[in-house]
């Protein structure tokens, strides 16, 4: 049965972390595994964890986890080579749609991706996208007919441009949850509660 699946972008180098934030603890677990996890409890399936930068620790925190991973080799050149990495993965499966989510977003739920689903199955809209912080983004749901527009961004490119530039095929769910990604040791420890 076609089913929604996600794509986890997860290549970038966390330069600005000076460390695989991929990895860092949350929780208990990496917070790569977190988000993963977080994907496969919404019932997403397959979820598609796009792995570029230290790819084989990254890798490994995900063992045991029913994900398929891919490694974007142009993972320098930036988001839009990772989406295009992940849809790649999802060629040959029957997956009506796919989510694009980050790996560093760890206040978004389960429940939210279940709601980009519901509200794209009830309205039709090929695009349903998270809306935060006066800005539009992932996570995000594309329809299957709308992939190609993902498949022609440059490189350097995110997918906040297709949506704007197709909101009449859009609709738009606040989450105020991603607006909390983590890029720099401060607000890693403001995650963790630390001072």
């Amino acid at each position: 049965m076609p089913s929604c699946a996600l794509i986890l972008l997860a290549a970038g180098g966390s330069t600005r972390m000076g460390e695989p934030k991929q990895l860092l603890p949350y929780q208990g677990r990496p917070l790569l595994r977190h988000a993963a996890e977080t994907a496969l409890a919404a019932g997403c399936s397959p979820v598609v964890v796009v792995l570029g930068a230290h790819s084989g620790a990254v890798g490994e925190s995900l063992a045991g986890l029913e994900v398929v991973t891919t490694v974007n080799g142009d993972w320098d050149l930036g988001m839009g080579s990772s989406i295009q990495a992940g849809l790649r993965a999802l060629q040959d499966t029957e997956a009506h749609s796919a989510i694009l989510a980050l790996g560093d977003q760890p206040f978004v739920t389960a429940e939210f991706y279940r709601s980009l689903i519901a509200e794209a199955e009830s309205s039709g809209c090929g695009i349903v996208s998270a809306r935060y912080s006066d800005t539009v983004g992932v996570p995000a749901y594309f329809a299957r007919r709308n992939w190609p527009l993902l498949e022609a961004l440059a490189p350097d490119q995110g997918c906040k441009g297709v949506i704007l530039r197709n909101e009449v095929d859009a609709k738009f769910l606040d989450c105020p949850e991603a607006a909390m990604d983590i890029d720099t040791p401060e607000e890693y420890r403001r995650l963790v509660g630390q001072p």
